[in-house]
Order: structure tokens, then C-alpha cells, then sequence
């Protein structure tokens, strides 16, 4: 008996356009588009400015955004004093980074599903998804209640935070290699160590420094922002002194770009690292 062709099988005349059929996926992404689209219309119209003016209030942010790209100033502290406090902001970043990344490593390995047992791998991956779902000011504040705001919460909490972004960046890195490679080395009698470090890491080292490149650069901006609300120093404090008790927005666009120029600067050795990791 033979089967009745669908429609969207038979063949298109020349000349005219198939029409395709939405999928499910498509209609609730249009449907979740149209439907923010109508709140944020309907909110503007509707939401009570009382004495505020949109268009005054629009004047007004971009004259500030002028004033301080445009007119940035050292007011109360010096050049030295801005470099300085920036490579602190650094640093802070690097070494959070670096006991993230030692500490990953390893619960890394264990997180990998063709490195250890699905238990022992669902039960990490479970821990570290809960890690990284709590906001890192957050686990900085949690940190504080035992070791008080500044530098030393910030460096707890930025580092467990880290740990949870990277054990997950790791172990999936790691799931990449080939079973066959590991299954090779286990029947010449290789131990799980010897699997690792001659098999695992060489393969996978490209990975695992860009995803600790990664890191380092959000933890510098988280480092920036932690400097502010947890008193950690570094420019991020400067920038809230200059926000909330010296009112000085040309100061802030001055901060502003110290911190512009760092992103630059990692974000173009992070591109070199991957091309001479690329040629090697």
C-alpha cells in the first residue's frame, strides 16, 4: 500500500514561495516578543511620571554623558593615586581567578562523566549550579557577616563564585575528549592520574586557560563593583566616593575611562593568548 505524500513534500511549482509552517519554539518567541513589546508601550504611556519630564530627564542624562566623556577631570585624587588603585582592582581579580581556577581544576575532573561515576558527577554539577545561581555581591555579604566588609569578604566571595562558573566550564571541557583515547590508556594499565595528566590536561589545556581568561576579565568588572558595595578599595571605592559623596560626574567619567582602557587592554591580550595557543 503506498503512502500518501504530505503536503510538505511535494515539490514546489517554479516560481512560487513554500510557505513554512511555525514550529511550536517559533510561535512563543514571537508570542513573548509582541507581548513585551505591548507592556513596555503600554507602561510608558501609562505610568505615572507625577513631576518628572521624559524629555527634560532625556536632556539632562545625555548633558551628564557629555560631561563626562567629554570633561572628565582629577579632582580628588592624582593620576599615580588612579593607576594605583586600578593594578589593586587587578590584582584583586587575579588572585580570586587563581584560587578559583586551582581549586576547579580538580572538582572539575570529578564533575566529568567520563572521568568518574554519574553520581559523584551529577551531585558536583547539582552544588555548583547552586553556586553560580546566587549573585557573587551576594555570596560576598554572606561572607561578611563572619569576616566583615572589605577586601578579605570580597576575596571568599568572588573566589566561591568563581569556583562554581569554572568547575562547569572545566568539566565540560574535559567531556570533550575522546572516550576512545581514555578507554586506550586504561587497557595498557594507565592509573587515573597517569590518564589525566598525560591524556586530560595536554588536550584540553587551549580550554581551560581561555575560560580562566574569561573569568579574570568578569572578575575584574566584578572586582570594580565589589570595591563599591563591599568596601574591598581598589577603583571601584573611588568611583563610589566620587558618585555618592563628592557628586562630581566629570570625576566619574575620569574613573570611567581608566576602567574602559584595562577592558581594552584584556580583551586584546586575551585575543593574542588564543592566536599563539592556536599556532602552537
Amino acid at each position: 500500500m503506498e503512502r500518501t505524500p504530505s503536503i510538505d513534500s511535494l515539490p514546489t511549482p517554479r516560481g512560487q514561495i513554500k510557505i513554512k509552517r511555525l514550529t511550536k519554539s517559533a510561535i512563543v518567541t514571537r508570542v513573548t516578543l509582541l507581548s513585551l513589546c505591548f507592556l513596555t508601550v503600554y507602561a510608558f504611556f501609562t505610568f505615572d511620571y507625577k513631576e518628572l519630564n521624559v524629555f527634560d530627564a532625556i536632556l539632562e542624562t545625555l548633558g551628564n554623558i557629555r560631561a563626562m566623556f567629554l570633561e572628565p577631570h582629577f579632582q580628588h585624587f592624582t593620576f599615580q593615586h588612579a593607576l594605583y588603585q586600578v593594578f589593586v582592582t587587578l590584582g584583586l581579580a587575579f588572585l580570586t581567578t587563581l584560587f578559583g581556577a586551582v581549586i576547579a581544576v580538580f572538582f572539575g575532573l570529578l564533575a566529568a562523566e567520563n572521568l568518574t561515576s554519574r553520581r559523584v558527577s551529577t551531585v558536583i554539577k547539582g552544588i555548583v549550579a547552586f553556586i553560580r545561581a546566587v549573585p557573587t555581591v551576594l555570596w560576598v555579604l554572606i561572607f561578611a557577616v563572619a569576616a566583615g566588609l572589605g577586601s578579605v569578604a570580597a576575596v571568599i566571595g568572588m573566589t566561591f563564585h568563581s569556583v562554581g562558573y569554572l568547575i562547569k566550564a572545566y568539566s565540560e571541557s574535559f567531556e570533550e575528549l575522546d572516550k576512545g583515547v581514555i578507554e586506550a590508556l586504561q587497557a595498557s594499565g594507565a592509573s587515573w592520574w597517569q590518564i589525566i595528566f598525560q591524556a586530560v590536561i595536554p588536550s584540553s589545556l587551549t580550554y581551560l586557560l581561555s575560560w580562566t581568561f574569561l573569568r579574570f576579565e568578569i572578575n575584574f568588572a566584578v572586582a570594580v563593583a565589589m570595591g563599591a558595595a563591599a568596601g574591598a578599595g581598589g577603583i571601584g571605592f573611588d568611583m563610589f566616593m566620587a558618585s555618592n559623596f563628592y557628586l562630581d560626574i566629570r570625576e566619574i567619567g575620569t574613573i570611567t575611562y581608566f576602567i574602559l582602557a584595562i577592558a581594552i587592554l584584556l580583551e586584546v591580550l586575551s585575543v593574542r593568548i588564543k592566536k599563539r595557543l592556536k599556532t602552537q
